[in-house]
């Protein structure tokens, strides 16, 4: 089974990337959060190998981490059968929007209707119930999309209108998957930032199998 953050870091306030936050009460502090915009995606094609340690981390309890990164690849094959890729990731910095909504708004615009498109995501957790509509509309009235969806956790699964809304999202055609330990390494060796001339080796955290056999499981039992 999952386990919850070490007991340091549950203490621990913490910013969204991780970082601690010396005191959250702050009034300076609060004041500044509630002056942010209201929306804001971040769009790139590395992240930092910090935020992905954070947010990507497949715990259960994922105190902290209330924000969405999805890193995509996009394959468009045209009739001849020539495949060109593209890839990058998003971010969304607030709440009054998500990531699955910002590839619609942002990336997908530019698709060509005569090609056919393989996307794949890689997303720290999976879609809430708003995002997971989106989804199937897109899927539904896009004929020339196959979207495989790989996520690290389970985003309330708890909930019956989350299963609900995972199962409408295989009823649609979207491929759902618990990202394995593999993916999590893939992810970091083409999303993340490395150091400049070397390529760091993926570190595995400690329980990261035993934590995707514990999701895997769980959505299984949602999608029977």
């Amino acid at each position: 089974m999952a386990q919850k953050e070490e007991t340091a870091a549950a203490t621990a306030p913490t910013s969204q990337d991780g970082e601690d936050l010396e005191n959250p009460e702050d009034p300076k502090k609060l004041k500044e959060l509630a002056e942010l915009p209201p929306f804001e995606i971040v769009t790139g094609e590395r992240l930092p190998a910090n935020f992905f340690k954070f947010q990507f981390r497949n715990v259960e309890y994922s105190s902290g981490r209330n924000k969405t990164f999805l890193c995509y690849v996009v394959e468009a094959q045209s009739k001849g059968g020539q495949v060109q890729a593209s890839r990058g990731y998003l971010e969304d910095e607030h709440v009054a929007a998500h990531a699955e909504e910002a590839f619609f708004n942002t990336i997908m615009p530019a698709f060509d209707p005569a090609l056919r498109y393989l996307v794949t995501w890689y997303v720290s957790s999976s879609p809430c119930a708003a995002c997971a509509d989106r989804i199937v509309r897109t899927l539904n009235k896009t004929k020339n999309l196959r979207l495989l969806l790989l996520a690290g956790r389970l985003f309330m699964w708890e909930e019956p209108e989350i299963q609900a809304a995972l199962r409408k999202l295989k009823e649609a055609g979207c491929k759902l998957r618990v990202m394995k330990p593999q993916d999590f390494e893939y992810v970091w060796q083409n999303f993340v930032e490395q150091e400049e001339g070397e390529s760091k080796a993926f570190e595995p955290w400690e329980d990261i199998q035993e934590n995707f056999l514990y999701y895997e499981e769980k959505l299984a039992d949602i999608l029977k």
